[in-house]
């Protein structure tokens, strides 16, 4: 019996903030490679999640969401989605279902009008959905944009994901995999490190830290004993940003470190020395090397 011919294809994961992307990203992986949390604008970076059904290797690529950029942080984010959806085999526009149409939304729309790439619309959160007004949002949507495909799903729960996972691999070209069949994403551990401190900062600090923080991984050291010792710098733009991530005493701070560093050495399957700082830099989002570290291109 001759074997299945390989396939491989190019998925780009698109839409407004929060419309709960990296989250089905990692449900059609099965497993988390981006990181999640109630905060918008989470993704900054394209990160691709590597999803396997059968014979067919899936390269999701979770792209940060779209929304009207005011400083160069945010047009390199948003260049990044865009740029993501070149050439890709599929678009998979994500929209939360339980929201209105807004203008965040809108601007996602009047991108993708009009674009080459073959276009599937996903409608998340449908659970929390009211269903007369989710029907009216799918035909109005179909309407405008001709999709080939409409799915209606929860990526929190997992409703829904198997179908649209069965028929991406069915939509996807003949070709050899890309990546070796064990492996789940592209990001470096490095990157991960950091991206997984990022997320315990908005887990556990919520509303309390604004939007604009980053980690830069300062040292990175694999020991001889088959551990690693990591340095991190937690980047904020104010004193009282960094009061609210040390918390008194330093207790919010240990607190962070600890979660992070349990995750972390999770993620690379090895011991880890984690050692966190906060540093207060009002201008860190204008640091060109910063941007190469968290995968975004500088723009001028």
């Amino acid at each position: 019996m001759t074997p299945s011919p390989q396939k491989c294809g190019l998925v780009a994961v698109l839409g407004a903030p929060n419309a709960g992307k990296s989250t089905l990203v990692n449900a059609l992986v099965g497993e988390k490679v981006a990181i999640v949390s109630p905060k918008a604008q989470t993704t900054r970076a394209r990160l691709m999640g590597i999803a396997i059904d059968g014979d067919v290797q899936l390269l999701l690529v979770d792209t940060p969401g779209i929304f009207e950029p005011h400083r160069r942080l945010d047009r390199a984010m948003v260049a990044a989605a865009w740029e993501g959806a070149e050439s890709a085999d599929r678009l998979l526009l994500v929209v939360d279902a339980a929201a209105k149409v807004g203008p965040r939304v809108e601007n996602v729309l009047a991108g993708i009008e009009g674009r080459p790439e073959p276009l599937i619309l996903v409608l998340n959160k449908v659970d929390l959905a009211k269903k007369d007004l989710l029907l009216i949002l799918a035909q109005d949507l179909s309407n405008r944009l001709k999709p080939e495909a409409v799915f209606m799903i929860a990526a929190s729960t997992g409703d829904g994901v198997a179908d649209l996972k069965r028929y991406l691999a069915a939509a996807m070209p003949e070709g050899p995999w890309h990546f070796p069949a064990d492996q789940l994403s592209d990001s470096t551990d490095r990157m991960a490190a950091a991206e997984i401190t990022r997320e315990q900062l908005y887990l556990q600090l919520h509303a309390e830290l604004p939007y604009s923080s980053a980690i830069e991984t300062e040292k990175w050291e694999d020991r001889k004993d088959g551990s690693t010792v990591i340095h991190q710098q937690i980047l904020v733009e104010r004193d009282s940003q960094r009061a609210i991530v040390l918390g008194k005493g330093g207790a919010q701070l240990k607190k962070i470190g600890q979660a992070s560093r349990e995750a972390i050495s999770d993620h690379i399957g090895r011991k880890v020395h984690l050692f966190l700082h906060v540093k207060v830099n009002p201008k860190w989002d204008e640091d060109r090397g910063l941007y190469k570290d968290i995968g975004l291109e500088w723009s001028e």
